[in-house]
């Protein structure tokens, strides 16, 4: 009897444990996250960069994910199954906020700035990096974290387009590669967001 309640404090202790660390971790990605949003949001009104903004509105989106995901944390199976809904939900709002961006910019037509969507697409690549890399060993923990996982994972995604967009614009001086990029980008929120739903759902109703 002693040796099961000696098991059940270790078993209790290491989950604990596992939240303090992944409490951590969110807290430091979420105040990445929302630093990065005011600063590349800036930017890219400045540059007039549909896919610098939707890359920007991305970090705010996961900065609010990221916020559910820690208030989730220590929660049932239940509430955890519901933030990665709600994360689902997020991001496809996202999805569509980018596509109506993107259509804004078809029908204005000014080609971005190429050199402020380098700079500020590179500091967010870093920065989605560092996060991605802090948040990997947690993935498969549980259906609240993983769905962490892919939001962060498609912000790299993400990034590396704005910089290929960039790299595009310069080249070709036309607004077109930013557009398509962003368009692109509206596409993987739309599938994320589609599979974060998937897997979330069944585990909402079972709990």
């Amino acid at each position: 009897m002693s040796a099961d309640c000696c098991s059940a404090k270790s078993t209790t202790l290491e989950t604990l444990a596992r939240q303090r660390d992944q409490r951590r971790v969110l807290v430091i990605v979420l105040a990445i996250n929302a630093a990065m949003f005011v600063l590349e949001f800036g930017a890219g009104i400045i540059a007039g960069s549909a896919a610098l903004m939707a890359d920007a509105s991305d970090m705010l989106g996961d900065a609010v994910v990221y916020a559910v995901s820690l208030y989730a944390l220590a929660r049932s199976d239940r509430w955890k199954a519901g933030a990665a809904m709600l994360k689902g939900v997020v991001i496809l709002a996202l999805g569509v906020g980018i596509a109506i961006t993107v259509v804004a910019k078809v029908q204005s037509g000014v080609p971005p700035s190429s050199t402020l969507m380098l700079m500020f697409g590179g500091l967010a690549l870093i920065a989605n990096l560092i996060c991605l890399s802090l948040l990997t060993r947690f993935r498969h923990q549980d259906v609240n974290m993983s769905s962490t996982w892919e939001c962060s994972r498609n912000d790299v995604i993400n990034n590396c387009g704005v910089l290929v967009a960039a790299g595009l614009v310069w080249w070709l001086a036309s607004p077109w590669p930013d557009i398509l990029i962003g368009g692109l980008m509206a596409l993987i929120f739309l599938r994320s967001a589609l599979r974060v739903i998937a897997e979330a759902a069944p585990q909402l109703r079972a709990s």
